[in-house]
């Protein structure tokens, strides 16, 4: 048990402390310190905590415990003060810890070092309180005394109150249950979001470490926080059970945990579970939380519960985008059955808006067809007046990619930040409206912001490196695509999209041309190409060639006229470039207003049709 060491050498510190003081305590620690079986130190840890709680039912309460629960116990001793309060945290996250360990279908290795450093605080604490006198110094003393150093001598961002909710596991029989736990876990996620004093790291990319056993320290590393949540969930019936722990992650010491078993027969009852994990997590970290932080967290946007459940199973097709239209077109589905059960559910348009801007930006629908839907959902959910962020977040982004209207806007995306000052991508998209109107410091802060929380996820990762190619940072946004690409070619496959451009821009063709033969053959995976004539036409000639054939094939199947600007202007074709140009205008392509940043489209800065397009829009030329 090498990776526990620290806690072991400390309870065979205090174990020797007990020799003739508490019989029974001594023998449980004593069969403890002997195994080597994880499930069986939970165990024995349980016995332990067994025996410490039973004496103070006795000593503090005044009667015996009988059959009566550790977690009553435990409640009772904290309501009459009788033990201090960070021990009542302790005594409550083994007992959490030990019982949800208590079968072999439940137990994570995982549990085991946090359950054992709050059983060494515990004892250490009783054994003072039984006035045993404990020779030696903690080896876990020791270990906070070198943190404290470290600390100390550390930047600000070793205090911060960064964390990462992990995905909750489902522990239901059923897997189809899923998409619940998943949408509990998110909605504590979104409730500690809210709370300006935290930084919480964004769902999707936390993701990636579903399933995973890697430890917990190592977790928080990579993402960049102090602090984490994990949890599981069963869904049974009408009725559920959460178990949720808050654990600082450099020595991976359990600060909270409790676990729920609840009957569903209102939407409350899933809500008031989910504020309440929140507020405790707040509450442990000694965050500031607003009253009108609080109020948002208490918000129940409707008390449908079959509406509420439907729009949790499109959140899942949702948040698991397939390269077709498969998932988007089941997500639809539940939300309109969510807006059905209840038409003033501002979530379920939400969702409904959603899917068209997924679909827009995706290429699944031409923005002729998306933005129209999109205005139609969001000012639905405007007309109900609720400070939801994901509603106004939609706003923002109809306001920038849709409508054009940069002034509505800005204000949409300040308001998305004022409700979830933690909304990754109300940061990243809003950079690039900054960076489009030229307050390149400004957007880059945004940027940055972005990335910080949310650093695995493919659209934070993009806009990021786009706003590096607006600033002409080519090799950065070169190094930030090739090294996420690396990592896992489907999941992160759009990133070849800034490489190509960073690539064609610093004149390294061979490379840019391999980059966007990979991208254009996935995203029009049906349709003909002419790659294999690069030998024979070169570097333009083939870019302009494949334009000219996409563009053949676009009178029966979709093709993004932005897409073919891109590789008309890559070849030097003016003409093409502004004819393609202008006609994702007339369709209201959300990345038209991104053509006076765009560096590639600098060589139509001299032509007439280009300056009118930017009048239009109403853009600074900032090539």
């Amino acid at each position: 048990m090498s990776i526990w060491s620290a806690e072991i050498k400390e309870l065979e510190r205090l174990n020797d402390s007990l020799t003739g003081k508490s019989p029974m305590l001594e023998k449980e620690m004593g069969l403890l310190l002997r195994t080597e079986d994880e499930n069986v130190a939970m165990l024995y840890s349980r016995r332990c905590l067994e025996v410490i709680v039973t004496d103070l039912c006795e000593s503090e309460l005044k009667r015996p415990r009988k059959t009566e629960p550790l977690k009553g116990i435990i409640d009772k001793l904290n309501k009459e003060e009788k033990v201090p309060s960070y021990i009542i945290t302790s005594m409550h996250g083994l007992n959490s810890l030990s019982t949800y360990g208590a079968h072999p279908k439940d137990f994570d290795p995982d549990q085991v070092k946090p359950a054992l450093n709050n059983l060494a605080i515990i004892t250490k604490w009783y054994l003072t309180y039984k006035g045993v006198e404990i020779p030696g110094k903690s080896l876990l003393d020791e270990e906070e005394t070198l943190i404290g150093v470290r600390k100390s001598k550390s930047d600000a961002a070793k205090l911060e109150k960064s964390i990462a909710v992990l995905p909750f596991i489902n522990d239901s029989p059923d897997q189809e249950n899923t998409y619940f736990i998943n949408g509990v876990m998110e909605e504590i996620l979104n409730n500690l979001q809210k709370i300006k004093d935290l930084r919480v790291i964004s769902r999707t990319s936390v993701e990636q470490f579903r399933g995973q056993k890697k430890p917990i320290s190592e977790i928080a590393q990579e993402l960049g926080v102090n602090y984490i949540v994990e949890g599981s969930g069963q869904k049974y019936g009408n009725a559920f059970r959460l178990r949720a722990q808050l654990i600082m992650a450099e020595h991976e010491s359990h600060l909270w945990g409790e676990s729920f078993q609840q009957k569903i027969t209102e939407v409350e009852d899933i809500f008031n579970i989910q504020t309440k994990i929140a507020e405790s997590v707040a509450k442990e970290l000694k965050a500031v939380v607003t009253p009108d932080e609080k109020q948002l967290i208490e918000k129940i946007p409707t008390i449908n519960l079959t509406a509420y459940d439907e729009y949790l199973k499109g959140k899942f097709y949702v948040d698991n985008v397939s390269p077709d239209d498969i998932n988007m077109n089941t997500a639809m589905e539940y939300f309109e059955r969510a807006k059905e059960r209840d038409p003033e559910f501002p979530l379920a348009y939400a969702g409904i808006a959603g899917v068209w801007l997924v679909r827009q930006q995706m290429g699944f629908a031409p923005p002729d067809e998306a933005g129209p839907k999109i205005t139609e959902a969001v000012e639905r959910v405007l007309e109900l007046d609720i400070p939801l962020a994901e509603v106004h977040y939609l706003l923002a982004s109809n306001n920038f990619l849709v409508k054009w209207n940069w002034e509505a806007a800005e204000t949409s995306y300040k308001k998305v930040l004022e409700i979830n000052p933690n909304h990754s991508y109300a940061h990243g998209v809003y950079s690039h409206l900054l960076i489009i109107l030229g307050r390149t410091e400004e957007a880059m802060e945004h940027a940055e912001l972005s990335l910080k929380l949310d650093p695995h996820n493919i659209w934070t990762i993009m806009w990021y490196g786009s706003d590096l190619i607006c600033l002409h940072r080519y090799d950065e946004c070169i190094s930030l695509c090739s090294e996420f690409y690396e990592k896992n070619h489907t999941a992160y496959w759009m990133l070849l999209i800034g490489k190509y451009i960073s690539l064609h821009m610093k004149e390294e063709y061979d490379e840019a041309f391999e980059a966007l033969k990979m991208a254009i053959c996935i995203q029009y995976k049906d349709f003909d190409h002419v790659f294999d004539q690069y030998e024979k036409l070169g570097y333009p000639g083939t870019l302009n060639l494949e334009a000219d054939t996409l563009l053949a094939q676009s009178k029966t199947k979709y093709v993004s006229q932005i897409d073919l600007a891109f590789m008309y202007s890559f070849a030097a074709n003016k003409v093409r470039a502004l004819d393609c140009l202008e006609q994702a205008y007339e369709m209201r392509d959300p990345f038209v207003p991104y053509i006076g940043v765009y560096p590639n489209f600098g060589i139509l800065r001299d032509e007439p049709r280009y300056q009118k397009l930017l009048r239009k829009l109403n853009v600074p030329d900032n090539n």
